[in-house]
């Protein structure tokens, strides 16, 4: 990759296309989702070579709940193996996991890991992985909405002390920079109830490739088109 690429410090990711990756192959959706986790690794080992500080990836989401119980059940197993997989690992790895989303569908043996992996990474200073799961953009919302209701209530602040950087604070990325790139794979062109509020100025990046098939030189081109991008925040450029 050329070395006068703008890299974004913080880039979004919408996985899409584990099941129709399967259907194409004939085999079960579950092989599209194992696969799909495989090329996440993969895009983090570009990340991480790119020098981005901030990954926040798309892994499933509140509405999901709703997809068939063999494929709920199927998912929340692949989970727990990458859990322990990445526990192993996190002594010798630089990332430091940070999970966004309501927590409390998944199981107790899944919390329990997603919090000791918290921990155990909590001081690393390489990159930053954001997993939302059981997530939901409006939900994120109303969330930092009802924490700023219990301040308020509670005497802590005022009404008139809520601003945008004080909204922000509430959220499950607070203390992050927002996404300067987001990147949805598959040709879908929506960004599909996902980080509402952060991505009001973020750039925009749709690619066909199905996420098991994501690539470096797909990655490249995300950037390439990042590069070409001006951006200016609402303002107006001489």
């Amino acid at each position: 990759m050329a070395e006068d690429f703008a890299t974004p410090k913080h880039i979004a990711v919408i996985m899409d296309g584990n099941g129709r990756w399967a259907k194409s192959k004939g085999l079960p959706r579950t092989a599209g989702h194992k696969k799909g986790a495989e090329a996440l690794q993969l895009f983090l080992t570009e990340a991480e070579r790119r020098n981005i500080k901030y990954v926040t990836v798309f892994a499933f989401s509140s509405e999901n709940w709703s997809r068939p119980e063999d494929e709920v059940s199927a998912l929340m197993k692949l989970l727990k193996q990458n859990l322990k997989q990445n526990l192993s690992k996190a002594e010798k790895n630089n990332v430091k996991y940070h999970f966004i989303g309501d927590l409390s569908p998944l199981s107790k043996d899944i919390v329990k890991m997603i919090k000791e992996l918290e921990e155990k990474t909590a001081l690393k200073d390489g990159l930053c992985l954001n997993i939302a799961l059981s997530y939901g953009g409006r939900e994120e919302i109303v969330f930092a909405a009802r924490k700023l209701a219990e301040k308020v209530k509670a005497g802590e602040i005022n009404p008139e002390d809520i601003s945008e950087e004080v909204f922000s604070q509430n959220l499950y990325t607070s203390g992050q920079p927002y996404p300067d790139l987001l990147i949805r794979t598959s040709g879908e062109e929506r960004i599909s109830n996902f980080l509402l509020w952060q991505l009001a100025y973020t750039e925009l990046v749709f690619i066909d490739t199905l996420w098991p098939d994501f690539r470096a030189e797909d990655f490249d081109r995300a950037l390439l088109e990042f590069q070409k991008r001006e951006r200016r925040f609402g303002a107006i450029k001489g």
